[in-house]
């Protein structure tokens, strides 16, 4: 297999992000020793990837990253942040798409990070605002690649469906896609990843986990897209479990690496809450799978036989 924390690159551009990265979200609500230790150990651990947004415990993790992110070169990492939402003290989190609204996003959250440059701004959840987002924040996005500002341009999202559109629409660079292309999870196969090898647009993998099913022994409660387990999923999960058992390889290490196996994909980014689920988690990512298990998933119809069971060369 390819080594765990090897790089890809972001579309055309020359972003290269390691191939385990680091998701922001659980930094909002750490405190910030133990988020320094966390950040800390994934960088001496190889991560180079780290992604976050102010909607993050509004703006906690980005405040999080900066008191670490301050201490080192800054071509020693690549960062991600996100648009689309502002924070307001004693406020909701608004949506806001317009220019100024993406300007000031951008602004504040390098003041949060403690940087001067952000790699990669993404436009986050618009799933209710795609106008606004593809004529409002994506053209103003597009500006500052242009002017060298930002190096590359991409959307986060829960779904499928509007990323698809997007690529068909305008310059992406790259797309964060959280729990579509999962070992219980495959809708984003056959229509998201081919336009995104044809256009040369770079997916990143959120929730490799199916936001804690696929890491948890199923035997306790567990979550699956932020809510309670259906017995449906929780049944499919054990099946799949039963086949990696009779492999010797842990649940935990075959979620990790599904995703990482399709071309279109450049990096899968967790969300840690502790140096010792980073350090679990680049375990499952080295640990050797045999090629068998993923035929055998195929066989028993527990994955797509359209998925990739193998890396690219």
């Amino acid at each position: 297999m390819k080594p765990v924390l090897g790089t890809s690159k972001i579309g055309t551009t020359q972003v290269e992000v390691t191939r385990i990265g680091m998701g922001g979200a659980p930094l909002g609500a750490l405190d910030g020793e133990i988020a320094f230790d966390t950040l800390n150990y994934a960088h001496q651990e190889g991560i180079r990837y780290f992604d976050t947004a102010p909607l993050y415990g509004s703006g906690i993790s980005e405040k999080h990253y900066g008191s670490f992110l301050g201490t080192l070169p800054r071509n020693d990492f690549v960062i991600s942040s996100k648009v689309g939402r502002l924070i307001i003290p004693g406020d909701e989190i608004p949506f806001n798409y317009t220019q100024d609204g993406i300007l000031r996003s951008i602004d504040e959250s390098l003041t949060r990070l403690n940087l001067d440059s952000l790699d990669i701004v993404l436009i986050h959840d618009p799933d209710d605002h795609y106008g606004p987002a593809l004529n409002e924040a994506f053209p103003t996005l597009s500006n500052l690649r242009d002017q060298g500002i930002i190096k590359a341009i991409g959307a986060g999202m829960n779904q499928w469906e509007m990323l698809t559109q997007f690529a068909k629409e305008a310059d992406f660079d790259c797309f964060l896609i959280a729990g579509r292309y999962t070992l219980l999870d495959h809708t984003a196969l056959h229509e998201l990843m081919p336009i995104c090898l044809e256009k040369n647009i770079s997916l990143v993998l959120g929730g490799p986990y199916n936001s804690g099913i696929l890491a948890s022994n199923l035997d306790e409660d567990s979550t699956y897209f932020y809510d309670p387990s259906p017995p449906k999923v929780i049944e499919k999960a054990k099946k799949i479990k039963q086949v990696c058992d009779r492999y010797d390889t842990p649940l935990k290490a075959a979620a990790i690496q599904f995703g990482l196996m399709h071309p279109s994909v450049a990096a899968t980014i967790p969300g840690p809450r502790s140096p010792e689920e980073i350090k679990d988690n680049i375990n499952m990512a080295s640990i050797s799978i045999p090629g068998d298990l993923w035929k055998e998933l195929k066989q028993e119809n527990l994955i797509h036989p359209d998925c990739p069971d193998s890396f690219p060369n």
